[in-house]
């Protein structure tokens, strides 16, 4: 099944906000001590990553503001290090990296909505 770029910059944004939601209230140790969350937070990650990994080079580099690289980077990460991962990391990427993303990507949908009818989002 096909799923546009604009539905994938849904994702990344729908995943980064649950993410910096379920985070709210919760500090770095929490990722060692709670398992679901910890799962939680790296499949949120995941998620939004490779949404990232599936959104065209063309539109890619149209939104070249977002560090896209560095997103898929961490989705290699995720995947392929899944025995290694560095909470530190996830928890620096969701406090800090996660809120200026969603900001971007607000911008970035909200542009493309006024340019198109909207898109009707599918559950996932």
């Amino acid at each position: 099944m096909f799923i546009d770029d604009n539905t994938r910059l849904l994702h990344m944004l729908d995943a980064a906000r649950e993410a910096i939601e379920l985070s709210s209230g919760k500090i770095r140790g929490d990722l060692d001590s709670d398992r679901m969350f910890s799962l939680a937070m790296v499949r949120l990650v995941e998620i939004l990553c490779e949404a990232a990994y599936q959104v065209s080079q063309t539109k890619r580099h149209e939104l070249a503001h977002i560090d896209f690289d560095n997103i898929i980077g961490m989705r290699h990460r995720l995947v392929h290090g899944y025995h290694n991962i560095d909470d530190d990391i996830l928890w620096e990427t969701i406090q800090n990296d996660l809120p200026e993303l969603v900001e971007q990507l607000e911008a970035v949908v909200s542009n493309e909505n006024n340019k198109q009818p909207p898109v009707v989002k599918d559950e996932w």
